[in-house]
């Protein structure tokens, strides 16, 4: 007998042992078209109701891809990388360090058995396809090609893209899938770590016919992705001192101007190229000249505005700094957002905390600039407010962040013994700033 814990791992997989797959695809493909081919929401609910309708990662991914209005029997690639840009953006993707791994455990059975052996980015788009060469031609027919987005946000329910949607291991069998051209095919798909801070780097993703969607391949795929991860992490390691001296950092929070540290050089940036640099650091696939506009400035900034910016900016930090179609860093950039963030990724509350010195490029109005600022100062708020201690909060509420953030004075009281003279000190912090908000 299967208890719940079992039961909800073998909602992971698309076929069980004794399934008969073609009586199930035929079943699903009526399920399929009573769902995603109804218009009205009434039908949809009654199609869904019964159990065996489909499993409950496909009937979540459905219903996420109907409420994004994705169309069921196009699948478009608007923007496509292809040629150079593809080369640069993948060739600098940590996933490019797992290729030798995933060959020698995937690829290299993978020639003539009908099967594709897919890597893609965190966001879903496919940085390598190989495999069978024959099923690489057909696959074109639905645009599962290198440099293609297929996160499921743009194609609907496939194994890659819901496998980093949900960060689960996912197979999806046939008529599970949300697009009527993917119908032939199934695919096995997990996701890949940072070793270090545990962020999705990207998944791994086995394609075929049925075969590819009983539970062996799925187990195959988690493996490679757990030895994928492992050779990371070795990777990593051996790099991480040469990484370091090579990379550049931005250093944006604060009062004055923001910096780019190179080596033992420090540059200082104007706040519209600092702007720059850090919306692009934080979309390393590449912002297009009209959509950096608009995260520069909604109202006022246009495209040939842009160019000269990046233009100026290029003379400054050298000419192959920074790509084009679409703007990119091609040289290795980090951040002091990245190192707070890498910080509450690993639970390291005090080191975020001591490193989150003043807001992200505090003078900027840029969109896309405040966004980030915004989700920094929330996240570390978030983690203060859920687990922080006494020490932790002391420093938050005296910082500039924390002067007036009432929660967090609060929070900073129930840490502290009533008899204590700091909490006397607390308490009438937070009866000043109840009057202040008052009026």
């Amino acid at each position: 007998m299967i208890d719940r814990a079992g039961a909800k791992a073998l909602s992971w997989m698309a076929l069980h042992p004794g399934d008969d797959a073609e009586a199930h695809a035929r079943r699903l493909s009526e399920v399929h078209t009573a769902v995603v081919g109804s218009a009205s929401s009434r039908e949809r609910s009654a199609a869904l109701a019964s159990p065996a309708a489909v499993r409950p990662v496909v009937r979540d991914s459905w219903l996420r891809s109907l409420g994004r209005a994705i169309d069921p029997d196009v699948i478009e690639q608007p923007l496509l990388l292809t040629g150079k840009d593809l080369e640069d953006y993948r060739a600098g993707h940590p996933m490019a360090m797992i290729r030798p791994v995933v060959r020698k455990l995937l690829v290299e059975d993978a020639a003539d058995s009908g099967l594709l052996i897919a890597i893609s980015d965190e966001r879903g788009r496919l940085l390598w396809i190989e495999g069978d060469h024959d099923a690489r031609d057909r696959a074109l027919a639905m645009n599962f090609a290198e440099g293609a987005d297929w996160s499921e946000e743009h194609v609907g329910t496939n194994a890659p893209g819901t496998a980093l949607t949900l960060d689960r291991c996912v197979q999806i069998f046939g008529a599970e899938h949300y697009n009527r051209a993917v119908h032939e095919w199934s695919c096995s798909a997990a996701p890949v770590h940072d070793p270090i801070s545990g962020r999705i780097l990207g998944a791994l993703d086995i394609t075929g016919g049925p075969r590819v969607a009983v539970p062996e391949v799925l187990q195959l795929v988690r493996a490679t992705a757990a030895a994928a991860e492992a050779e990371l992490r070795l990777s990593m390691l051996e790099g991480a001192s040469a990484q370091s001296s090579a990379a550049c950092m931005l250093e944006t929070f604060g009062p004055g101007r923001a910096t780019l540290v190179r080596g033992r050089d420090r540059l200082a940036l104007s706040q519209r190229h600092a702007e720059i640099l850090l919306i692009l650091s934080e979309h390393p696939e590449g912002v297009g000249a009209r959509r950096l506009a608009v995260l520069l400035d909604e109202n006022e900034l246009d495209a040939v505005t842009v160019r000269a910016e990046i233009s100026r900016l290029r003379r400054v930090l050298g000419p192959d700094t920074i790509a084009s179609r679409p703007y990119r860093v091609q040289s290795a950039l980090r951040t002091d957002v990245t190192n707070v963030r890498a910080a509450l990724d690993r639970g390291d509350l005090d080191t975020a905390v001591r490193l989150y010195t003043g807001r992200v490029l505090p003078g900027s109005g840029a969109p896309g600039v405040i966004d980030v600022g915004d989700e920094l100062d929330a996240g570390i708020r978030g983690a203060l407010l859920r687990r922080g201690a006494a020490p932790l909060l002391a420093r938050w509420t005296a910082s500039i962040h924390g002067r007036e953030d009432l929660p967090a004075w609060s929070a900073y009281l129930g840490c502290l013994d009533p008899d204590s003279t700091v909490f006397a000190q607390v308490e009438a912090k937070i009866r000043i700033l109840d009057r202040n908000f008052a009026t």
